[in-house]
């Protein structure tokens, strides 16, 4: 598409734009009375204006029904993630009982790797990122520091060569290959959070099956962002949280993915709790845990229902936009705001003031842009967030946007390019 900057254009492809009425079903936080210019759907979604109805009608239900609402016709609590289970399985592109909505990013992250981080003295070390997200890095450090192993010894960090921001898929591959035997686990972001730079899922777990090991990726930026095919990939287990592109709300409900060699698999070690139990025996109080063959065994406790309903409320709009149209439109969106971007510093004669780090590649992008604002960034985006631009800054210099497919437009973005040039003078 030949992009231009003016009005008049944003508001023809908003015109054109197949999605832009689900725009209308979330609300949009209001700067001086007006839709603020919300481009932090990679930090926290906005709420689906549904989602205040299905929460309310379980405390109804709660209200008027007590214990019994576990059993009501069709959501009842009992076996309300099942609720889930099918618009999850199509987000993430994998089969229905490979997949299971429970507990927290973190939490479910310890989880899959009490099953799948099973060191021996050969093969005990883990690859991920060095710049991945902080609670991944203390989730990877504890558990290598409970089998006994040091994290400067165990965990590989894969780093950018010197003067660049994204890791280059040869290196990764390499690391791989050099680290072989010793390999016990690769955990990484599908989707870097700092960078925006999606890294090439497939390819990397046929190099980490090659040498023997397991491969899982956190897929809390890339969840609802970018088109997933976990199963068809081989990934053995990924997990992601439901509070940014999925707009479940803050601390909302996350999820989990286990391929279903593993999910079926009743004899892998695990960490048991009752909701992971058989459900066709489960209230006869077994001595002992009867895993059920699928996801579901890595439950725990029963489901956290009113942000389970605030996840139902979303899932219900993804699945009526389809994850083929939204990366269609996640495409262009960012592809105009960079193309805004450059000309909004082209004409204010400053083409180097931002350096956009994620890459130009659609291969390697969903819908985050990461800048590198080279002079007075935190300045730039404080005049930004008084002009009513919500975006998010990320320590040392980093300014991330994400023109979400679901809820930005166009003409979010063209206006954002005013805001900004006014922000650089």
């Amino acid at each position: 598409m030949n992009f231009k900057n003016s009005l008049e254009f944003a508001k023809q492809c908003d015109t054109e734009d197949t999605l832009k009425n689900f725009r209308e079903q979330f609300h949009l936080p209001l700067h001086n009375g007006k839709p603020a210019l919300y481009f932090t759907g990679n930090s926290l979604g906005l709420q689906p204006k549904k989602t205040a109805e299905y929460v309310n009608q379980e405390l109804k239900d709660w209200a008027e029904l007590g214990v019994e609402g576990h059993f009501k016709k069709d959501t009842g609590w009992f076996g309300y993630h099942e609720l889930l289970r099918d618009s999850t399985a199509r987000l993430v592109g994998a089969l229905p009982h490979e997949v299971v909505v429970m507990n927290q990013l973190t939490v479910n992250l310890h989880l899959l790797m009490v099953t799948f981080y099973r060191p021996t003295k050969q093969r005990y070390k883990i690859i991920c990122e060095a710049n991945a997200f902080p609670s991944d890095r203390y989730a990877l450090q504890s558990q290598v520091q409970v089998h006994g192993y040091k994290a400067a010894d165990a965990i590989i960090e894969l780093k950018p060569r010197e003067g660049e921001y994204l890791l280059r898929e040869e290196d990764i591959l390499k690391a791989v290959a050099d680290c072989g035997e010793e390999l016990a686990v690769l955990m990484m972001g599908g989707l870097n959070y700092y960078s925006g730079q999606i890294f090439n899922m497939q390819t990397i777990a046929k190099a980490v099956h090659d040498v023997g090991a397991m491969c899982g990726f956190d897929l809390a930026h890339a969840a609802g962002n970018i088109k997933l095919n976990l199963h068809d990939w081989n990934i053995d287990f990924a997990c992601w949280c439901s509070y940014k592109y999925l707009n479940a709300g803050p601390g909302g409900v996350a999820g989990v993915y286990i391929h279903e060699q593993h999910a079926k698999n009743k004899s892998l070690p695990r960490f048991a709790g009752w909701w992971g139990n058989n459900p066709d025996n489960r209230f006869q109080m077994l001595h002992d845990f009867d895993p059920v063959e699928s996801a579901d065994a890595w439950q725990l406790s029963n489901a956290p229902i009113l942000p389970m309903a605030a996840l139902r409320a979303s899932m219900e709009i993804y699945d009526k936009a389809g994850m083929d149209a939204l990366t269609k439109k996640s495409l262009l969106l960012t592809g105009y705001l960079q193309f805004i971007i450059k000309d909004v510093l082209e004409k204010k004669n400053k083409p180097t003031f931002i350096n956009i780090i994620t890459p130009f590649d659609t291969q390697q992008q969903g819908c985050q842009l990461s800048l590198i604002v080279k002079e007075n960034g935190k300045k730039v985006f404080d005049k930004l967030t008084t002009a009513g631009v919500i975006a998010d800054w990320r320590e040392p210099d980093v300014l991330r946007m994400a023109p979400v497919p679901l809820y930005n437009s166009f003409q979010d973005v063209y206006l954002f390019g005013e805001e900004l040039g006014k922000a650089i003078d």
